[in-house]
C-alpha cells in the first residue's frame, strides 16, 4: 500500500469536519473560546465628546494670556453639565466626563489658575485638545471582532465595552481518548518487567483541551481483541464527537485497533501517511464521529496530533489555520528520505534575529527531545539538506 501524502491526508480530514455550530455564552465564560459570528458595535464609544483630562472645558478662541474665564459649572463622569458654554465661560471637568455643548477644548488643571469664580491659563489652548470625540474608539455598526477570533482578555474587554453580555461562540467538540497496549502503566505506578509509563493521553489532553468542550480519558486497554472491542464500544456509547486512540495502529500481530474499529462500524478513509514521525496514522468516521488512530510512540502521537488533529479542531471552530513560520537555520539540516520529516527544533534568539536550531534526535519515542522543541521544521520529501542560514518553514509547537 502506498503512503498518502501529508497534504492529501489533511485535506481529507478537513472535508469530514462538520460546519460550525454556534451557542450563546455569557461574556465572563468566553475567554479562549472562538466567535461563531462577528461582534458589532451597537453604540458609539465614547457615546459623547469626553474629556481626556481633569481640568477645564472652554472655547479655545477665548483663551488668551490675560483672559479670565467665568466658571459656570462642573461636568463629572456620570453627571455632565446641563448647560452650554458661551463666550468667556468655562466648566470644571473631570476625566471621562461629557464635554458640554459650546466647549471645544480641555486644558488640564496643572495649566490652570483658579481665582474665585474665574480661571486663567498658563498655557495656550489648542482646539480639540484633550477631547475624545464621540465614536473615537468605535462607532455604531463597526465590526470589532471577526468570526473565527479566539478571544483574549483584551478582546473580552472590547466586547464588554460594546455592551455585549453574551456572545455567539462556536460549539466545541467532545473528545474521547484511549491508549492501548499490554506494556502501559499509568504515571505514579511501579514499573513491572517489560512495562513503560503511558504518556500519550496526558500530552494529548493538554494539547487538545483548549479546543474541546471536554476531553475524556478512557484509560488503557490491553492487547486483547474482545476486551478492546468491548471497551471501544463503551467509548462510542458515550457519543463523543471525536475518538482518538493511541497504539496498535501498525501491522504487527498485536496491533489490533484497526480491526476492532472496523468491527464497530468505523469506515476508514485512509491509513499510513508519508511522514516521519507518525507513518501509521489512521483516520475514519463512525456516523458523525471522527476517529483518529495515532501511533503508540509518544513523539509520533504528539506530532500527528499537531499536524492533523489541531487543524481539524481549528476548522471545527471556524478558526483560520495557523501559518507556518519562515526562519533561517542556526545549523544545517541533514538530507531527508522520501517521507516528509517534521524535525524537532529550538527557537533561539540571536543578534541577527530569531533562528531555528535543529535537534538531531529523530527517534519517535524520544520524549525529552520533543519537550525541548519549540518548533517542527517541515523538511520536504527528498530534501538534500539545507545549509546554516537557509530559510525553512516550521510549525510552532
Amino acid at each position: 500500500m502506498s503512503l498518502l501524502p501529508v497534504d492529501d491526508a489533511l485535506t481529507a480530514i478537513l472535508a469530514r469536519v462538520p460546519a460550525v455550530q454556534s451557542e450563546t455564552v455569557a461574556l465572563q465564560d468566553a475567554l479562549g473560546r472562538v466567535l461563531a459570528g462577528p461582534v458589532m458595535a451597537q453604540h458609539d464609544q465614547p457615546p459623547f465628546d469626553a474629556s481626556a483630562m481633569d481640568g477645564y472645558a472652554m472655547r479655545a478662541a477665548d483663551v488668551t494670556e490675560t483672559a479670565l474665564l467665568r466658571v459656570i459649572g462642573m461636568s463629572q463622569a456620570g453627571a455632565g453639565f446641563s448647560g452650554t458654554v458661551g463666550a468667556g465661560e468655562a466648566v470644571r471637568i473631570f476625566t471621562g466626563a461629557p464635554v458640554p455643548p459650546g466647549a471645544d477644548t480641555v486644558i488640564m488643571q496643572e495649566e490652570a489658575v483658579r481665582e474665585g469664580d474665574f480661571v486663567r491659563f498658563t498655557a495656550p489652548a489648542r482646539f480639540g485638545h484633550s477631547v475624545r470625540p464621540k465614536g473615537n474608539d468605535f462607532h455604531t455598526g463597526q465590526v470589532l471582532l471577526e468570526a473565527g477570533t479566539q478571544l483574549t482578555p483584551m478582546q473580552i474587554a472590547v466586547a464588554a465595552a460594546a455592551n455585549c453580555a453574551t456572545l455567539n461562540l462556536a460549539q466545541r467538540p467532545k473528545i474521547a481518548l484511549v491508549a492501548t497496549g499490554d506494556e502501559l502503566v499509568l504515571p505514579g505506578n511501579p514499573l513491572g518487567p517489560d512495562q513503560i509509563v503511558a504518556s500519550n493521553s496526558f500530552g494529548l489532553s493538554a494539547l487538545l483541551s483548549p479546543y474541546a468542550s471536554s476531553v475524556d480519558d478512557f484509560g488503557i486497554i490491553p492487547d486483547d481483541d474482545d476486551v478492546l472491542r468491548n471497551r471501544l464500544a463503551v467509548v462510542f456509547a458515550s457519543e463523543p464527537d471525536i475518538v482518538i486512540t493511541t497504539g496498535g495502529a501498525s501491522v504487527g500481530e498485536h496491533d489490533l485497533v484497526q480491526g476492532a474499529l472496523k468491527d464497530l462500524g468505523v469506515e476508514l478513509d485512509f491509513w499510513r501517511i508519508n511522514m516521519r514521525p507518525g507513518k501509521p496514522l489512521m483516520f475514519g468516521t463512525r456516523g458523525r464521529t471522527l476517529v483518529f488512530g495515532l501511533p503508540g510512540n509518544p513523539v509520533s502521537a504528539m506530532v500527528t496530533a499537531l499536524v492533523f488533529i489541531v487543524p481539524a479542531l481549528r476548522h471545527w471552530l471556524g478558526q483560520a489555520q495557523a501559518e507556518a513560520w519562515t526562519l533561517p537555520l542556526a545549523a544545517p539540516t541533514p538530507p531527508n528520505t522520501a517521507r516528509r520529516h517534521f524535525m524537532r527544533a529550538k527557537l533561539i534568539h540571536t543578534a541577527m534575529g530569531p533562528k531555528l536550531l535543529p535537534i538531531s534526535q529523530t527517534d519517535s519515542g524520544h520524549t525529552s527531545s520533543l519537550s525541548q522543541a519549540d518548533m517542527l521544521i517541515i523538511q520536504p520529501e527528498h530534501d538534500p539538506g539545507q545549509a546554516e542560514g537557509a530559510l525553512v518553514r516550521a510549525l510552532p509547537i
